[in-house]
């Protein structure tokens, strides 16, 4: 059984939960650190967009203000994400690995088994989603409104979403398990041509995402559930999770990356 390194990194600002993600991969790249699970939360929530998704006239950065939370943009593809009372995971791993499949949705099958565990563990009947050819596209900028390839889908609901980029060599695949969700502040984070449509896909929603309180009878905390995909994902990779502590100077390499690329807004609003 292989050992991996457990990262319990709390709740973090946005910039710099994307920041400390972007530095186990250079550090697992320099083969300072061996494979990485990571859980965290974000403190204050945060909007992440995705690597390529366009700002300007679909998000409503107003709205992020309103709320008090932060948009960050992510190194994954992707639609945004509203990061709030969640549990948000990243692996980070080689891509020669040899449990690592070459294309990214067999690595996602890898990955997600983890997830599927965790699941589970709670008592939750979770399933892999298995498209129909190609994903009936939207156009929304709402990441939870259409499953993708093997992410965690419960009665047709989507539970957990995922993304994943590979640079250099390394997989970053990272996730959001949802554990409760405020539609209504969700969809003030979006920008539509009237109220009466943002008031129709608000109400769809419902039909499309589940949060794990929305399908449990007795509700679980952030604790329970990090426990809960913890002992998934050991389950689901076949490995033993380390606990790892970072040092003072490894805190400051992640503060320099959060200062430099994802508080600034070439980073987060140029595209």
């Amino acid at each position: 059984m292989e050992t991996w390194y457990f990262v319990d990194s709390g709740h973090c600002t946005p910039a710099m939960n994307m920041a400390l993600d972007e530095a186990l991969m250079n550090w697992h790249r320099q083969g300072e650190i061996p494979p990485v699970l990571r859980f965290y939360g974000w403190a204050p929530a945060g909007l992440s967009v995705g690597y390529f998704q366009k700002v300007k006239g679909k998000i409503d950065l107003e709205g992020v203000e309103r709320h008090g939370f932060e948009l960050v943009r992510r190194q994954t593809g992707g639609r945004a994400v509203l990061h709030d009372k969640e549990l948000t995971y990243s692996v980070i791993v080689s891509e020669d690995h040899p449990d690592m499949p070459a294309s990214v949705k067999d690595a996602y099958l890898v990955l997600s088994k983890g997830l599927l565990e965790g699941f589970h563990n709670l008592g939750i009947e979770a399933e892999f989603a298995v498209p129909e050819g190609k994903l009936d596209t939207t156009g929304s900028a709402v990441c939870f409104e259409e499953p993708s390839w093997y992410e965690l889908i419960v009665e047709g609901r989507k539970a957990a979403g995922s993304a994943q980029t590979r640079k250099k060599g390394i997989i970053l695949q990272h996730g959001s398990i949802p554990i409760d969700v405020d539609d209504v502040k969700l969809f003030d984070m979006f920008i539509y041509k009237n109220e009466r449509i943002k008031e129709r896909a608000r109400r769809a929603f419902g039909d499309k995402a589940a949060a794990i309180n929305q399908l449990l009878d007795n509700n679980v905390t952030f604790d329970q559930t990090k426990e809960a995909f913890k002992e998934g994902f050991e389950k689901g990779l076949d490995i033993h999770l380390e606990p790892f502590e970072l040092s003072d100077e490894q805190w400051k390499e992640v503060e320099r990356i959060a200062e430099e690329r994802y508080r600034t807004e070439k980073w987060n609003f140029s595209r």
